[in-house]
């Protein structure tokens, strides 16, 4: 466990110790972020197509996802909300940024891009099944590919414009951040003997956090890529509802609409965040991304080891 935890978090750390002062590489490092989740996909549906009984592993993947994706978002609702109300943490819609996506299916339309990445490397897997080795390469590209979007995540990280000392100051980041992990945790739990899996795996598969690149890689390395799968569409999902609830929720529920998000409050649903909260809610947002995304990766690997 050990070692793996040192192989994802020293890309991670790396990254996070390069400063940063050039606009133009920072919106190159921007691109490369969202270029490598990409790759990442396509690779995952590539290992994906390498399976046996490839429609019924298909099916049982989507069930398993959606008795995921219930229990864990019905624990998270259930916490943010009860958080929400003693917060006290308002959002300021008087105060929205401009050119921030207002509709939910312009926002959501990159997430759902991301599904037909995935069904594009399935196909592309399932063309090259006659070449050998095409599945195994893959998933060890990928693993390579998560590396290096590692690092320049943590590039991002430390170049967000917030100091450490900010973050853990910001109380209702780091309570928003702790009550989603926490709950996100005690769902997986509950998941586990529903999907006929050990308590470590549905921990495991809990501990993404939204953050599905990272999951799908760690979960199908160590459980096979059904299970990677079922990893990632949890946390697809996850982003998806969150574009959809947001709007409804932000004015009254401010703390549930940022903290449902996971991970993606500090980058993929920030523009929503930041559209329909105003400027108050995006330092909240930001913090709570950052402290779910150091969270994640040494969680899920922990819970695999076990």
């Amino acid at each position: 466990m050990l070692s793996g935890l040192v192989i994802v978090l020293l890309p991670l750390l790396l990254g996070y110790l390069v400063p940063v002062r050039h606009a133009g590489l920072m919106a190159l490092i921007n691109r490369g972020v969202n270029a490598s989740v990409y790759v990442i996909l396509l690779l995952m549906g590539v290992s994906l197509a390498g399976l046996d009984n490839l429609g019924s592993q298909l099916s049982r993947m989507g069930g398993q996802a959606l008795v995921l994706f219930a229990v864990i978002g019905a624990c998270n609702l259930a916490g943010l909300w009860w958080l929400s109300r003693r917060l006290g943490l308002t959002a300021d819609p008087s105060r929205v940024v401009p050119g921030a996506p207002t509709s939910k299916l312009a926002a959501m339309a990159g997430s759902l891009a991301l599904v037909g990445v995935v069904v594009l490397g399935v196909a592309l897997g399932l063309l090259g099944r006659g070449l050998d080795g095409l599945h195994d390469g893959a998933e060890a590209l990928a693993e390579w590919v998560l590396y290096a979007l590692l690092a320049l995540i943590g590039c991002q990280l430390r170049n967000s414009g917030m100091a450490l000392r900010q973050i853990l100051l910001n109380r209702h980041g780091l309570a928003i951040a702790l009550m989603l992990a926490a709950t996100s945790l005690v769902g997986g739990l509950i998941a586990a003997p529903l999907l006929d899996l050990r308590a470590s795996e549905g921990l495991a598969m809990a501990a993404g956090f939204g953050w599905y690149s990272l999951s799908a890689i760690l979960v199908g390395d160590a459980l096979g890529p059904a299970l990677g799968g079922v990893a990632f569409f949890n946390d697809l999902a996850r982003e998806l509802l969150a574009f959809v609830l947001i709007p409804l929720v932000i004015r009254r529920h401010a703390a549930l609409a940022i903290g449902y998000g996971g991970a993606t409050s500090m980058d993929f649903t920030l523009p929503v965040i930041q559209q329909h909260g105003g400027v108050t809610c995006v330092p909240v947002a930001v913090v709570s991304g950052f402290i779910l995304s150091l969270l994640s990766p040494p969680l899920t690997l922990f819970f695999l080891s076990l």
